[in-house]
Protein backbone atom coordinates (compact mmCIF):
# COMPACT_ATOMS: atom_id res chain seq x y z
CA UNK A 1 0.00 0.00 0.00
CA UNK A 2 1.59 3.47 -1.40
CA UNK A 3 2.68 5.99 1.93
CA UNK A 4 0.19 8.70 1.92
CA UNK A 5 1.52 11.88 0.84
CA UNK A 6 1.37 14.76 3.69
CA UNK A 7 -0.33 18.01 2.68
CA UNK A 8 0.44 19.89 6.06
CA UNK A 9 2.25 22.45 3.97
CA UNK A 10 -0.01 22.83 1.08
CA UNK A 11 -1.08 26.70 0.21
CA UNK A 12 -4.74 25.68 0.31
CA UNK A 13 -6.83 25.07 3.87
CA UNK A 14 -8.93 22.39 2.34
CA UNK A 15 -5.92 20.24 1.85
CA UNK A 16 -4.32 21.07 5.27
CA UNK A 17 -7.49 20.23 6.91
CA UNK A 18 -7.84 17.08 5.01
CA UNK A 19 -4.26 16.24 6.54
CA UNK A 20 -5.15 16.11 10.10
CA UNK A 21 -8.89 14.52 9.69
CA UNK A 22 -9.07 13.49 6.25
CA UNK A 23 -10.01 9.60 6.87
CA UNK A 24 -13.21 8.19 7.55
CA UNK A 25 -12.07 6.87 11.33
CA UNK A 26 -10.45 10.08 12.40
CA UNK A 27 -14.02 11.97 11.38
CA UNK A 28 -15.85 9.00 12.95
CA UNK A 29 -13.90 8.92 16.10
CA UNK A 30 -14.25 12.86 15.95
CA UNK A 31 -18.27 12.29 15.72
CA UNK A 32 -18.48 9.85 18.51
CA UNK A 33 -16.83 12.55 20.70
CA UNK A 34 -19.39 15.07 20.02
CA UNK A 35 -22.28 12.05 21.04
CA UNK A 36 -20.49 11.56 24.74
CA UNK A 37 -17.96 8.98 23.77
CA UNK A 38 -14.73 9.35 26.00
CA UNK A 39 -13.09 5.93 26.63
CA UNK A 40 -10.57 3.25 24.08
CA UNK A 41 -13.05 0.76 24.50
CA UNK A 42 -16.83 3.08 23.84
CA UNK A 43 -14.90 4.18 20.54
CA UNK A 44 -14.17 0.78 19.73
CA UNK A 45 -17.22 -0.65 20.55
CA UNK A 46 -19.31 2.07 18.73
CA UNK A 47 -16.39 1.98 15.83
CA UNK A 48 -15.81 -2.12 15.62
CA UNK A 49 -12.33 -0.83 14.33
CA UNK A 50 -9.36 -2.89 14.85
CA UNK A 51 -7.40 -1.99 18.35
CA UNK A 52 -4.61 -1.31 16.49
CA UNK A 53 -6.30 1.30 14.28
CA UNK A 54 -8.30 3.15 16.71
CA UNK A 55 -4.95 3.42 18.80
CA UNK A 56 -3.11 5.15 15.75
CA UNK A 57 -6.05 7.69 15.00
CA UNK A 58 -6.21 8.49 18.92
CA UNK A 59 -2.73 9.01 19.15
CA UNK A 60 -2.72 11.27 15.79
CA UNK A 61 -5.90 13.21 16.54
CA UNK A 62 -4.01 13.85 20.28
CA UNK A 63 -0.83 15.04 18.85
CA UNK A 64 -3.00 16.99 16.20
CA UNK A 65 -4.84 18.60 19.28
CA UNK A 66 -8.02 18.08 18.02
CA UNK A 67 -7.90 15.52 21.25
CA UNK A 68 -6.49 15.20 24.94
CA UNK A 69 -6.44 12.63 27.18
CA UNK A 70 -8.12 13.37 30.70
CA UNK A 71 -7.93 11.49 34.31
CA UNK A 72 -11.80 9.58 34.43
CA UNK A 73 -14.58 11.18 35.14
CA UNK A 74 -15.60 8.57 37.04
CA UNK A 75 -12.71 8.83 39.11
CA UNK A 76 -10.94 5.23 38.09
CA UNK A 77 -7.67 4.97 36.80
CA UNK A 78 -8.64 4.84 32.92
CA UNK A 79 -7.85 8.02 30.58
CA UNK A 80 -10.71 9.76 28.81
CA UNK A 81 -10.83 11.02 25.30
CA UNK A 82 -11.91 14.86 25.05
CA UNK A 83 -12.43 16.87 22.18
CA UNK A 84 -10.33 20.41 22.64
CA UNK A 85 -10.81 24.00 21.06
CA UNK A 86 -9.90 22.90 18.13
CA UNK A 87 -11.78 19.64 18.40
CA UNK A 88 -15.09 21.41 18.98
CA UNK A 89 -14.41 23.99 16.64
CA UNK A 90 -14.94 20.78 14.16
CA UNK A 91 -18.82 20.64 14.67
CA UNK A 92 -19.89 22.62 11.86
CA UNK A 93 -17.77 20.11 9.53
CA UNK A 94 -19.89 16.83 11.09
CA UNK A 95 -23.01 18.88 10.85
CA UNK A 96 -22.58 19.84 7.30
CA UNK A 97 -21.86 16.60 6.57
CA UNK A 98 -24.58 15.16 8.29
CA UNK A 99 -26.58 17.48 6.60
CA UNK A 100 -25.66 16.24 2.78
CA UNK A 101 -25.47 12.90 4.07
CA UNK A 102 -29.40 13.53 4.90
CA UNK A 103 -29.68 15.26 1.80
CA UNK A 104 -28.39 12.80 -1.19
CA UNK A 105 -27.61 9.17 0.90
CA UNK A 106 -31.35 8.28 1.83
CA UNK A 107 -34.17 7.16 0.12
CA UNK A 108 -37.55 9.16 1.36
CA UNK A 109 -38.45 7.70 5.04
CA UNK A 110 -35.79 5.86 5.36
CA UNK A 111 -34.72 5.31 9.03
CA UNK A 112 -31.98 7.69 9.79
CA UNK A 113 -30.27 9.32 13.23
CA UNK A 114 -31.16 13.16 13.32
CA UNK A 115 -29.49 16.29 15.04
CA UNK A 116 -32.09 17.92 17.06
CA UNK A 117 -32.48 21.37 19.59
CA UNK A 118 -31.73 19.67 22.69
CA UNK A 119 -33.92 22.79 24.25
CA UNK A 120 -36.49 22.26 21.76
CA UNK A 121 -36.54 18.52 20.63
CA UNK A 122 -36.98 19.90 16.97
CA UNK A 123 -34.78 19.01 14.07
CA UNK A 124 -31.57 21.66 13.50
CA UNK A 125 -32.15 24.55 10.40
CA UNK A 126 -30.08 23.84 7.71
CA UNK A 127 -26.45 25.46 7.85
CA UNK A 128 -26.17 28.57 5.23
CA UNK A 129 -23.38 29.78 4.32
CA UNK A 130 -23.71 34.00 4.81
CA UNK A 131 -21.87 36.72 3.32
CA UNK A 132 -20.81 39.85 5.93
CA UNK A 133 -24.15 41.56 5.58
CA UNK A 134 -26.08 38.81 6.56
CA UNK A 135 -26.70 37.57 2.41
CA UNK A 136 -27.12 34.28 1.59
CA UNK A 137 -24.46 32.85 -0.58
CA UNK A 138 -23.90 30.05 -2.52
CA UNK A 139 -21.52 28.21 -4.36
CA UNK A 140 -21.15 30.21 -7.36
CA UNK A 141 -21.41 33.23 -5.13
CA UNK A 142 -17.63 33.19 -4.31
CA UNK A 143 -14.62 32.47 -5.32
CA UNK A 144 -10.92 31.75 -3.31
CA UNK A 145 -8.85 34.65 -3.38
CA UNK A 146 -5.11 33.56 -3.03
CA UNK A 147 -2.44 36.00 -1.54
CA UNK A 148 1.11 35.78 -1.72
CA UNK A 149 3.43 36.05 0.98
CA UNK A 150 6.62 37.27 -0.73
Amino acid sequence: MPKRVSLWDAGCPVARALDVIGDWWSLLIIRDAFDGVRRFSEFQNSLGIAKGMLATRLRDLTERGILETAPASDGTAYREYVLTEKGHGLFLVIVALRQWGEDYLYRPGEARSSLVDTETGTPVAQLELRAENGRALGWSDTRVQKTDNN
